[in-house]
């Protein structure tokens, strides 16, 4: 959750309902193969409730899907305008 800023002990909401978050879910199913499916698109935290709602149903899945992937574009463009200002601020005290 490091990538939301969170850190361990942090009240981390789901991201379907804000309730407190108690499972992380795989969007797409974990496969028994070697490959992993444990990256920051693939994983979102839900509460038990929601979690149960994507595990059952496709459709909450796939809005599950869509809504955190707009979480993670928020997260990386705020990442990159932080970025951005950081630079121009370097760079105006280097003048």
């Amino acid at each position: 959750m490091n990538f939301f800023g969170y850190a361990e002990g942090d009240y981390i909401p789901c991201e379907m309902c804000n309730s407190p978050a108690v499972d992380i879910h795989h969007l797409e199913r974990r496969t028994r193969n070697k490959v992993t499916n444990d990256y920051i698109e693939n994983l979102v935290a839900v509460c038990r409730s929601c979690h149960l709602a994507c595990e059952s149903d496709n459709s909450f899945n796939m809005y599950t899907r869509i809504k955190h992937l707009e979480n993670v574009c928020h997260q990386v463009y705020a990442i990159i305008d932080l970025n951005k200002r950081l630079n121009e601020h370097r760079e105006n005290r280097n003048k």
